[in-house]
């Protein structure tokens, strides 16, 4: 049996009390970053693939079904207004199309042949990479699009919670982060999902920062799509400059992110 279906450590659920349910998994809670900490030499070996890669243009796929595809559409919705990046340079693709993400599509997760075809509608690549995500690692839609992709000669890589999985055997840079058995048995989008949610933050952040879009430790590039962002950015200025508040913020709108604003005043300077 794979670990992520092995029985949980703890039994008769139903006559806890809710302070003990919480504290109980609270507990299994805290097991999941030591166990993302022994994958970190995989996630590193991945993003130093990815980067090149990306800084040639190719772009980023993450695939998935169920908790584990909504995690990397998550993930990848994120990097633009973060980083300032086109939406089509991080993509995430859940088995059953975007009605997947709200409400589960029936068998969408065992068609093997759909992700390939899916990964193709955003046109080819051969710098792309591609990254399932499955935390059994025996979902056939994430192998199925992982073996085509490598045979097309795209970087491969996966992320999930079991060892010696099909998938981890598919991809050419597996991430295997084995957190055991869950709280409620099989239900992989608790310590599983939050292993997985660690191991995206650390994969499209590290990316970005690589690729530039990190100044300092400042989001230079990030959209300004609401008022606590341009205030953000104003601050960046202010940071950067020692300008005035209202100076650094005419300079952030005249100029539409932090970046460009902080190039033009030290051009003038």
């Amino acid at each position: 049996m794979s670990t992520t279906e092995s029985t949980s450590s703890y039994d008769n659920l139903e006559n806890m009390s809710v302070k003990d349910l919480l504290n109980n998994m609270n507990k299994e809670d805290q097991t999941v970053p030591l166990a993302v900490k022994k994958s970190l030499p995989q996630i590193e070996t991945l993003i130093e693939h990815i980067v090149p890669r990306m800084a040639e243009g190719g772009r980023l796929f993450y695939i998935g079904a169920g908790t584990s595809g909504r995690l990397g559409i998550l993930d990848a919705s994120e990097c633009p207004p973060t980083y300032g990046v086109p939406h089509d340079r991080v993509i995430g693709i859940i088995a059953g199309g975007d009605q997947a993400i709200r409400k589960a599509v029936e068998n969408a997760e065992d068609d093997t042949d759909q992700a390939w075809p899916d990964i193709q509608s955003f046109g080819f690549n051969p710098k792309d990479t591609v990254i399932g995500i499955a935390a059994s690692g025996t979902t056939p839609y994430v192998i199925g699009g992982v073996k085509k992709a490598r045979e097309k000669g795209l970087l491969t890589g996966c992320v999930t919670c079991n060892e010696g999985s099909p998938l981890g055997k598919a991809a050419e840079f597996p991430v295997e982060v084995v957190v055991g058995p869950e709280f409620v048995t099989g239900s992989t989008r608790m310590k599983s999902g939050t292993a997985q949610k660690l191991v995206l933050n650390m994969i499209s952040t590290s990316v970005m920062i690589k690729l530039g879009k990190v100044k300092g430790n400042k989001m230079v590039d990030m959209q300004l799509s609401n008022k606590k962002l341009v205030d953000r950015g104003t601050k960046m200025i202010m940071d950067v400059t020692g300008l005035p508040a209202e100076r650094a913020n005419e300079l952030l709108m005249q100029y539409g992110s932090v970046r460009a604003a902080v190039e033009a005043y030290h051009k003038s300077s």
